[in-house]
């Protein structure tokens, strides 16, 4: 099913239906495993840009990792409810997966359709900067919504060097101007640095092996 046939049907489980003119930040990824470094940087894009909520978009597959290498859909989601359950702004949803869309700057579009008076702003790690240019329709994207990128251990020179940072260089904010960014219009973005958290999911992949052992479940689709 297309997005836009989605859209007119259906509407995906755990977003709202109106939100009004709230500030809502966007962390989108495969969450396997979701650990504590996403509740860090959720926690410091709350804090500096003043957003009311975070989504935790979880993607049903990262199209540029391994489809082996990702544990099921459902079971992803369940961890990331349970790991931010104390951090009331975070809800957790896998709207991509619902509405069938193949990109981020898919479901992108659909939300800027649906919600026309919400303030969003995409959230990501230095790490996602690093690749950004990897990512299908990238450009499209960075003109749809105000990006935050939070500095993630051991990425910021690849990060800052990368062929997107370059790219948007004319569009970057200072980082004493951060509480306007999800008013501004796009593209614009910005680079917060700060406490850094080195937990990744890379990390906790190699030490798990119960987690190991879940990544071979075939991927869960949800119902249209």
């Amino acid at each position: 099913m297309t997005t836009q046939r989605a859209n007119r049907r259906h509407f995906p489980p755990g977003l709202p239906q109106d939100i009004g003119r709230r500030k809502i930040g966007l962390l989108g990824g495969s969450f396997n495993p979701p650990h504590a470094g996403h509740v860090h940087i959720s926690r410091l894009a709350q804090a500096r840009l003043g957003l009311d909520e975070i989504w935790w978009l979880v993607s049903p597959q990262n199209p540029l990792k391994p489809p082996d290498a990702t544990a099921d859909l459902a079971l992803r989601v369940e961890l990331a409810k349970t790991i931010s359950a104390s951090d009331q702004f975070i809800s957790v949803s896998a709207p991509e997966a619902y509405l069938g869309s193949r990109t981020t700057v898919d479901f992108a579009r659909w939300l800027r359709q649906r919600y026309r008076d919400g303030k969003f702003v995409w959230l990501m790690g230095g790490d996602n900067l690093a690749t950004f240019h990897l990512w299908a329709g990238w450009r499209r994207l960075a003109g749809l919504l105000p990006i935050a990128v939070i500095d993630r251990p051991g990425y910021r020179h690849a990060a800052m060097a990368s062929n997107a940072a370059r790219a948007m260089a004319p569009w970057r904010w200072p980082q004493n101007t951060a509480g306007g960014l999800i008013f501004a219009r796009p593209p614009a973005w910005i680079f917060l640095a700060g406490p850094l958290s080195p937990v990744s999911s890379t990390h906790l992949r190699d030490k798990s092996k119960t987690f190991a052992k879940l990544s071979a479940h075939p991927q869960t689709v949800f119902p249209h």
